[in-house]
């Protein structure tokens, strides 16, 4: 087993408070297991996405559907790179409001860079990538 280093993180108390109630629910022995955890998720997952050839995945966006040109910049990029996207499904959740979830496939590296291109338009309010391995490898 490796040495183990203490470090000291600074939180705002609320989100202290929300990350005690995550150690509770997930029943993590103590806050520092619960970091450990988190840390190895996140680069576990960045070197995975990294090295991945083929990865299939879904980027879902939420955004305002009144933002002049979003709706036309978002199909234009999408018609950009039809050789990622495989499908996408588009629902009102509001006047203003819309979701859209674009199912992607291809080499892990140009999903990542089409789903920031998409999330960084003006008028996305979120924007979240979920990848997976199309060869069946976690």
């Amino acid at each position: 087993m490796a040495d183990i280093v203490r470090f000291s993180v600074s939180l705002e108390d609320d989100l202290l408070e929300r990350f005690d109630r995550y150690c509770k629910e997930q029943q993590y022995a103590t806050r520092s297991e619960a970091v450990r955890q988190l840390i190895r998720k996140e680069l576990t997952e960045q070197a995975w996405e990294s090295q991945s050839e083929d990865a299939a995945g879904t980027l879902t966006l939420v955004y305002d559907h009144h933002r002049p040109q979003l709706a036309e910049r978002l199909t234009a990029l999408q018609h950009d790179h039809t050789d990622l996207i495989i499908s996408t499904l588009h629902a009102h959740l509001a006047h203003d409001l819309c979701l859209e979830v674009i199912v992607l496939r291809g080499p892990a590296d140009r999903l990542q860079k089409i789903a920031s291109q998409l999330r960084g338009m003006k008028g996305i309010y979120k924007g979240e990538l979920v990848m997976a391995s199309a060869a069946g490898r976690a």
